[in-house]
């Protein structure tokens, strides 16, 4: 009787707990208003609960993130568009597991003068008020702890060797750097089942990475390793901070054609190979960019003309790679009729690491989805990438794998 009463009350105490600890995640923010005037924007945020917000601000381009513990954005309106003024827009969604982010994305450098959560007033709700003001871009960068010289200037490539091959690491293995598609805010395709084209890339770049570094001929860096959001930006900047001698992005698409299935290579080039591949890269690309090279000393038409050289160049690597991961890919996996595409992908675009973007199939086909589960299927796609790197270095100016 009593062992049995206890344990009732136990369970009610750890149900009560669980409940509440589900509504605080839920916290809901409802409405978005921004007001801009010549000196000072002011947006609030409409919310079921008080929180507590971490704002600050990131450069080039301007923008003042808002990071809130995990909340669900239904909007009880449509977002602002404006039209002018120091605003260009909104973006908002998960950035990592517990942490949820508004991104205000500027025209101009602003400070932050103030964010705070006010109480309920009379039959509204809580309310979060980030007030935004003019600011000089020097003080900007100073603001958040960066000079304007490097802001301006992009982290230096590693030098090629005498041989033309990039420096190797004091182990001898070369270092692959894996791009999984998307992220956090950007779950990328939606496919069968739900299967969400962020998850997939992560977990076959995890398996790849196992793979390669088993050979003993690879070092792999992930450019994400968990559910996070990174910029194309970013995401090249990582891979020449690491020395990347190739650069693997991992993607898998989604149409409305659910017979459509196969995989596709597809390398950096200004025309599309076709209008399939032109369409591609405009869902792909958040911004066009270009990484950089440390040409601060160049006039900007001797700049123009070294970035074009070197880009060339690494699109000749570029396509040779492709053409190796036809060739072993063809043997595992079903490619589509055209294997190599060429189209103009934002995150290709690193000037000096040759790279590919390979999409895996398309999540909307139950085929090509229910393979890309499986671990006997994943194994394979990664012995035949393992292959089409060994032939890539192997045929490179005094290059081996290992």
């Amino acid at each position: 009787m009593y062992p049995n009463r206890w344990w009732f009350w136990a369970s009610a105490l750890i149900l009560a707990w669980l409940l509440a600890g589900s509504a605080v995640a839920q916290t809901v923010v409802s409405r978005l208003n921004l007001v801009s005037g010549p000196e000072r924007t002011r947006i609030t945020l409409d919310l079921s609960q008080k929180v507590e917000p971490h704002t600050f601000l990131l450069a080039d381009p301007y923008r003042a993130v808002v990071d809130l513990p995990q909340v669900a954005f239904r909007w009880a309106e449509a977002l602002p568009t404006p039209a002018g003024g120091p605003v260009a827009g909104f973006r908002h969604g998960q950035f990592k597991p517990g942490t949820s982010r508004l991104v205000v994305d500027l025209r101009q450098p602003m400070q932050i003068v103030q964010a705070q959560v006010l109480p309920p007033g009379s039959g509204q709700s809580w309310r979060m008020v980030l007030d935004l003001a003019p600011i000089t871009r020097d003080a900007f960068l100073a603001a958040i702890g960066t000079s304007s010289a490097t802001a301006a200037v992009p982290p230096k490539p590693p030098q090629p060797t005498q041989d033309g091959q990039m420096p190797r690491r004091s182990d001898g293995r070369r270092t692959v750097i894996l791009d999984p598609g998307h992220g956090g805010i950007d779950p990328g395709a939606t496919g069968v089942g739900g299967i969400r084209e962020k998850a997939l890339t992560l977990e076959i770049a995890q398996d790849l990475k196992r793979v390669l570094e088993a050979s003993g001929r690879y070092h792999v860096v992930l450019t994400r390793t968990d559910d996070s959001f990174i910029r194309l930006r970013e995401r090249i900047q990582i891979a020449r901070q690491a020395q990347g001698e190739i650069f693997l992005s991992l993607h898998a698409d989604a149409l409305a054609d659910t017979n459509f299935r196969g995989m596709t290579i597809y390398t950096l080039s200004d025309k599309a190979s076709d209008a399939e591949a032109e369409a591609l890269a405009q869902r792909e690309n958040k911004a066009e960019l270009i990484a950089g090279v440390d040409l601060t000393d160049e006039s900007p038409e001797v700049a123009s003309i070294l970035i074009d050289l070197a880009q060339r160049e690494t699109m000749n690597l570029s396509a040779r790679l492709a053409g190796h991961l036809v060739q072993e890919l063809s043997k595992e996996a079903q490619l589509l009729r055209n294997g190599h595409r060429f189209a103009g992908f934002a995150v290709l675009k690193a000037p000096d690491i040759p790279s590919a973007l390979v999409e895996l199939g398309y999540l909307s086909n139950r085929q090509d989805s229910q393979q890309l589960v499986q671990p006997a299927y994943r194994r394979r796609l990664g012995q035949a990438i393992l292959r089409s790197l060994d032939q890539f270095f192997k045929s490179r100016p005094g290059g081996r794998a290992g």
